[in-house]
């Protein structure tokens, strides 16, 4: 997954930890863990701001810590592909981004015993789930592409779980893995070329059936997403959500057609939902 990772591109000199690390990446994930802690209380949040606040940091350590270990596992790859980066260029040696790589991830399960069980057990899963992409299913394509759809769907059900309620955070959870899927599966055809080292499912089935299942991936998570207006959320997240389903449904469209900017929309309905998902949760 080392071409999914964003890398600063700034005419100033970057920090090389920094460039490892990716802060701007395990910053976007904290808030997404913030949206899942107030989609399950609304505003009582105020009231669980500490436990907020460590699943917050749990989440910045371990995205960290997974960009760190993902750049000194690729680093063989990226003297031929990217040799700008922190370890092949030689600004950081390998096993000093390993270190920090592990002890970003070491450090969320000693966190996670300050806020509850049950998030305790989310980090561990987490862990291992990081842990085997990494080391294993990153190179063969469909697993890969389930295990980072899991951890993003896990956000959500982290944030919930931080404030003892996960109940209301999980349909959110599988929608936002079964979009993040259709994203990783799209985001694969496009890169089919250079996937030289990767057993991608495009490379396996081809583009038009990848597509499909791509799309609908996509159309999976719109069909769940009348589940909480069923369930409490009023018509402004209702009115918001249509939006994001009218983009996915373009998506799902763009799947079969232009890859390239389906994987781009699937990012504009992702935010656009998780408005809607937090405009919800006002009214709930």
């Amino acid at each position: 997954m080392e071409r999914r990772f964003i890398y600063w591109k700034t005419s100033q000199p970057v920090n090389p930890y920094l460039k490892l690390y990716r802060p701007v990446n395990s910053i976007m994930a904290s808030i997404a863990v913030m949206a899942g802690a107030f989609i399950a209380v609304g505003m009582d949040i105020m009231g669980e701001w500490r436990n907020v606040l460590l699943a917050a940091l749990v989440v910045f350590l371990f995205t960290g810590g997974g960009n760190a270990l993902n750049d000194y596992v690729d680093r063989e790859t990226d003297r031929r592909n990217h040799p700008e980066r922190p370890i092949p260029s030689g600004k950081i040696g390998a096993k000093r981004a390993l270190h920090l790589g592990i002890t970003s991830l070491i450090l969320p399960l000693f966190i996670g015993i300050f806020i509850n069980i049950e998030a305790l057990l989310i980090i561990a899963m987490a862990e291992a789930l990081m842990l085997s992409y990494e080391f294993s299913f990153k190179k063969k394509g469909l697993l890969g592409n389930m295990e980072i759809s899991l951890l993003v769907g896990m956000l959500f059900l982290f944030g919930g779980a931080s404030v003892g309620n996960m109940d209301r955070t999980l349909i959110f959870s599988i929608m936002a893995s079964f979009a993040t899927f259709g994203r990783e599966i799209v985001k694969d055809i496009e890169d089919m070329e250079g996937d030289a080292d990767r057993s991608t499912l495009p490379k396996k089935i081809g583009r038009e059936k990848a597509g499909l299942v791509g799309a609908g991936a996509f159309m999976a998570a719109v069909s769940l997403s009348a589940i909480p207006y069923g369930r409490g959320f009023g018509a402004v997240y209702l009115a918001i959500v249509n939006i994001a389903d009218i983009i996915f449904f373009y998506t799902a469209y763009l799947a079969l057609t232009d890859a390239k900017k389906s994987q781009r929309m699937a990012k504009i309905a992702m935010f656009i939902g998780l408005i809607a998902f937090l405009a919800g949760s006002l009214q709930y």
